[in-house]
């Protein structure tokens, strides 16, 4: 059996859907299961919670949350869990200064023990719905540095690489980062939007600071200013396209379009 955190979010809700697919008997996690039907209730913040959730799993997606990453895996591993995938993120190891939370699960995770993976997608074509409500309003989309482009990975692609790595051997002791096929900017994303609908969307480019300000309202100051770096300024690693999702699954990653696409509904 594989439990799933963050059953309810833009990779576990995929994860869970291919694995069940596949045959694979799945427990899903959530914080809060009063607003998601269905899932175990356990928050990764209070290890000592996750006992009962863990008991008779072989394997573990984990995501970076709460504070306690060690707590959690000596609880999994008690519970007899062998194997355990990490979401972490490309900046841990690109920006390690920025990104100290995903860092520290990274170096719990290989101290744990257990069979591990490690998981570092860059950003998610997912992000583009930060401007659902304004494009469904009004069909504009706001956003800094509009003509500088980052490979964004589609969320079902990593769903889709987790579910191989959870399944398949071969990946014991891997850290892989996972991008899109190719750059895109917030610009062009926008213009994908739009192609979708079969409307243009307009896009509005804000200064770094506008971009600032909105971000402190659900991020951290240290994980803005990390994140702002990579948008503005990324580095040739930051942008360089990865091979690791068709190595993984041997077909190339869904490009930006093809999101857009199928998240169409969220923008009409």
């Amino acid at each position: 059996m594989i439990v799933v955190t963050g059953a309810t979010g833009n990779v576990g809700r995929e994860l869970v859907r291919t694995l069940t697919a596949s045959g694979e008997r799945v427990r899903t996690v959530s914080r809060n299961p009063a607003k998601a039907s269905g899932h175990w209730a356990a928050d990764l913040a209070e290890p000592a919670g996750l006992k009962t959730v863990l008991e008779g799993a072989d394997a573990l997606f984990l995501l970076v949350a709460g504070e306690d990453p060690r707590g959690v895996l000596e609880v999994a591993a008690q519970a007899g869990v062998r194997r355990v995938v990490l979401l972490s993120s490309q900046g841990a190891g690109f920006r390690p200064a920025d990104y100290r939370h995903p860092v520290t699960f990274e170096q719990a995770v290989r101290a744990s023990g257990l069979d591990w993976t490690i998981l570092r997608p860059g950003g998610f074509a997912s992000n583009a719905y930060r401007w659902a409500e304004t494009i469904r309003t009004h069909r504009t989309a706001a956003a800094p540095f509009a003509d500088v482009g980052l490979p964004s990975v589609d969320p079902a692609d990593l769903a889709e690489v987790a579910a191989a790595v959870l399944r398949e051997p071969g990946h014991t002791g891997r850290t892989y980062d996972l991008t899109g096929p190719a750059v895109i900017t917030p610009r062009e994303q926008a213009a994908a939007i739009g192609a979708a609908l079969g409307e243009p969307v307009r896009f509005v480019e804000q200064t770094r600071e506008e971009a600032r300000t909105a971000m402190l309202r659900f991020m951290p100051e240290p994980v803005v200013e990390g994140t702002l770096a990579i948008l503005g300024t990324p580095t040739l690693a930051e942008r360089q396209i990865s091979p690791a999702v068709e190595q993984i699954l041997g077909r190339p990653p869904r490009t930006f379009a093809t999101w857009a696409e199928r998240s169409a509904p969220a923008f009409r």
